[in-house]
């Protein structure tokens, strides 16, 4: 009970955040752009002038804003590894960058801080009597909190994806795929819905049997008392509903990111270059 009480508590707080920063961003307007006041001269582009050499056009330069983008971290902290920017399609994982990615998910430095969070609310709590008090009863609660996360993050995002050939990355719906209460339903249903390695829906096998799997090796290293059906059963609901909440997090992170900060995360704009051995001198003035 104890890892649930305390995961269940965090559990909640980020939902309840979630909602009030998704619902805040979904109401965001767009900025229109003003138009030229009635009489005014419009503004034409100049034309060239003659002999003027023409600077080559870069294919690649951006030519819109991507508010869509998904970072690498969510606040500049939070690891957002898995998360693929809507209306893009990423390579195919291979094993090792399987590995790599949960690995990531495991040691990085927030993920460490957030085991510690959760173990002091089991510290505080007392959840696990026999684990006792003081600073050894807090490093007991913080390696099983470490372990637990661990040893469920392998599961659902290594070892069953490689056996079941699926991507265990979140692929961002966005604004172009639905409105705020479609991306909600969408991230939700991605903990029993996600793509195979191919591309192709599929049910989300690494997800459910890994949380399973997770749930039901954890309890090997809590006391005996512990080792209980109704106990894995609680564990495997409460880290698919973590994860459920993560994934709209996922979603809506970039919608968070330009109500708080504004639509300041712009692609950089490409200045075209001055082809070499121009020699033409400017034409004199009339």
């Amino acid at each position: 009970m104890g890892k649930l009480d305390s995961r269940m508590r965090v559990a909640a707080v980020c939902a309840v955040c979630f909602l009030f920063c998704g619902f805040s961003a979904g109401q965001q307007q767009p900025a229109v752009p003003s138009e030229p006041a009635p009489g005014s001269p419009a503004q034409s582009p100049s034309a060239p002038l003659p002999n003027a050499p023409v600077p080559a056009q870069d294919k690649k330069a951006p030519t819109a804003h991507n508010d869509e983008e998904q970072t690498k971290r969510i606040m500049g902290v939070m690891p957002n590894f898995r998360s693929v920017t809507a209306g893009e399609t990423a390579p195919k994982e291979s094993v090792k960058q399987k590995f790599w990615t949960a690995t990531q998910d495991n040691f990085d430095y927030t993920s460490l801080f957030f085991a510690g969070w959760i173990a002091g609310f089991g510290f505080l709590a007392k959840s696990t009597p026999e684990f006792h008090e003081g600073a050894a009863g807090y490093a007991r609660y913080y390696w099983h909190s470490v372990a637990d996360q661990s040893i469920e993050n392998y599961y659902v995002e290594f070892i069953f994806p490689v056996i079941t050939h699926e991507d265990p990355r979140y692929y961002a719906l966005g604004k172009e795929g639905g409105g705020f209460k479609k991306r909600t339903f969408y991230a939700l249903t991605r903990v029993v819905r996600t793509r195979k390695d191919t591309g192709k829906p599929t049910f989300n096998y690494s997800e459910v049997i890994g949380s399973a799997a997770g749930a039901s090796t954890s309890i090997f290293y809590y006391p005996s008392n512990q080792h209980t059906f109704p106990n894995v059963m609680r564990n495997w609901g409460l880290d698919m509903t973590y994860d459920a909440v993560t994934f709209e997090f996922h979603e809506f992170w970039p919608d968070i990111r330009n109500a708080l900060f504004g639509r300041k995360h712009r692609l950089p704009e490409v200045t075209p270059a001055e082809p070499a051995g121009n020699t033409s001198s400017p034409l004199p003035h009339p």
